[in-house]
C-alpha cells in the first residue's frame, strides 16, 4: 500500500506550509486526485489519519476530490472527457489523444489556524507527483 508513503509525503508538504504561514492548526485539505494517478481514494482515507498522528493535521477533515480524465486529440483538436480504459475523443472518436488531466494527485488547498483565526490557503496548490514517488 503506498498510499501510507504518499500521506507521510502530503503531511511534510502541509506541515511546511502551515509553517510558513504560522499556523497552529490545519482543519481541512482539500486533494483532488485523477484515475490515472495510481492513488486508491479509499486506501488513502483509511492511511490518513496514521499519516497525520502528532501533526498540525491530525484532527483535519481530508476531501478528496475525484476528477475525470481528459483528453485532446491530436486529430481534431477536441478537449473532451474519456473513460479511464478507453482514451478517445468525444467529439470525433479518434484513438489519438493526449491526456491533458486526470493523472494526477494535486494538493488543492488547506484551511489553516493561525493564532485562532481561520483562514484559507488556496492559493497553494501544488503537485504530488506519484510516478516517481513521494515528494522529498
Amino acid at each position: 500500500m503506498h498510499e501510507l508513503s504518499v500521506c507521510l509525503a502530503l503531511m511534510s508538504q502541509v506541515n511546511r506550509i502551515a509553517g510558513e504561514h504560522g499556523a497552529v492548526r490545519v482543519d481541512r485539505i482539500v486533494l483532488n486526485i485523477g484515475p490515472l494517478s495510481g492513488i486508491e481514494p479509499a486506501l488513502l482515507r483509511k492511511a490518513f489519519p496514521l499519516a497525520a498522528i502528532g501533526t498540525v493535521a491530525e484532527d483535519a477533515d481530508l476531501v478528496i476530490a475525484e476528477i475525470p480524465v481528459q483528453v485532446r486529440c491530436t486529430t481534431c483538436g477536441a478537449d473532451s472527457e474519456a473513460t479511464p480504459n478507453r482514451l478517445l475523443c468525444g467529439a470525433c472518436g479518434d484513438y489519438r489523444t493526449r491526456v491533458i488531466s486526470g493523472e494526477d494527485m494535486t494538493l488543492a488547498s488547506l484551511e489553516l489556524l493561525k493564532g485562532g483565526d481561520p483562514m484559507t490557503g488556496g492559493s497553494h496548490a501544488s503537485p504530488i507527483d506519484t510516478s516517481t514517488g513521494p515528494p522529498a
